[in-house]
């Protein structure tokens, strides 16, 4: 069982700040006084552990900053402004001893892509700026049997409204289609080599494209079932993109793979799938950070 710190009450102080403050000033100022007091006491109220956030919970991290260690959110409604949403959860397995910051943070990378895309399938809906976060144990909470490792959407600067959670608003074909192209960039970014030095890491560059060529196969089956003149247009397309992957991968040399890997690069450029999403009934902005990596 994990230990948790209790919650420490904040209601005394907020009702001794307010009856001091308004002992002196005139009743104008009074009343702003009071509206400031109760906004106080309301944040303080909604503090929640983080150890308690639940799948669904909108918050707002104390402080503002949505990166850094933290105990205490506030937990607000999702129709009120907020900067985080809790989009999965799930727990580590492990012993006694701390595994390590590098290896926790690695596995929440992988598990909490999988939760978030569960939860907000299309990642094109999303408001602009928010991307996905995690809260994972500590060395210090680890000894105390912390597991929990909460995976939420998050926003560095503003706030969103709303909840992302659109799981059960999508049509079997529109999930199709969603599951199998997330999986083509998820797999593309889960595999990219730690250094750009492509002569260097020839091998691993080879084994990303691999893992691409087959995502895309399974991706080009699936939209096999899935009528539309430009889902058709896109399977074509994406069929020569597995074609340019798997040449990559099977290249004898670093010059044979650089001219397979731009061509291969160039066909999953997410532009080359707005009509289809158009014609599915998706979103069709491409993420300002997607459409930056293809202009580059």
């Amino acid at each position: 069982m994990v230990t948790r710190a209790p919650y420490r009450s904040l209601r005394g102080l907020a009702a001794v700040t307010s009856l001091v403050a308004l002992a002196a000033v005139g009743c104008s100022e009074a009343s702003e006084v009071v509206d400031d007091a109760k906004d106080g006491a309301k944040k303080a109220a909604r503090q929640r552990s983080v150890y308690s956030l639940d799948v669904g919970d909108c918050y707002n991290p104390n402080g503002g900053k949505a990166e850094g260690e933290a105990y205490l959110v506030e937990v607000v409604p999702c129709d009120e402004a907020h900067q985080g949403e809790v989009v999965g959860e799930f727990s580590l397995d492990g012993g006694p001893e701390y595994p390590g910051g590098e290896k926790v943070v690695g596995i929440a990378d992988k598990r909490c892509a999988v939760e978030a895309q569960t939860y907000a399938p299309d990642t094109w809906a999303l408001p602009a700026g928010v991307g996905l976060s995690h809260y994972t144990p500590t060395r210090e909470s680890w000894a105390t049997g912390d597991r929990a490792v909460s995976c939420t959407y998050t926003v560095e600067k503003g706030t969103f409204k709303g909840s992302l959670n659109t799981a059960k608003s999508f049509e079997p074909d529109q999930l199709t289609f969603l599951k199998g192209a997330n999986a083509v960039y998820e797999t593309l970014w889960a595999h990219q080599p730690v250094t750009d030095d492509v002569e260097a890491a020839l091998k691993d560059y080879k084994a990303q494209a691999k893992a691409v060529a087959a995502a895309l196969g399974t991706h080009v089956e699936d939209l096999g079932g899935i009528d539309g003149t430009e889902v058709g247009k896109l399977r074509a397309t994406l069929t020569k993109a597995a074609g340019q992957w798997e040449k990559a991968a099977n290249a004898p040399d670093a010059d044979a793979f650089y001219l397979a890997y731009d061509q291969a690069f160039t066909l999953i450029d997410p532009d080359e799938t707005v009509a289809a999403r158009k014609e599915l009934g998706l979103a069709t902005t491409v993420p300002a950070e997607d459409a930056e990596v293809w202009a580059s």
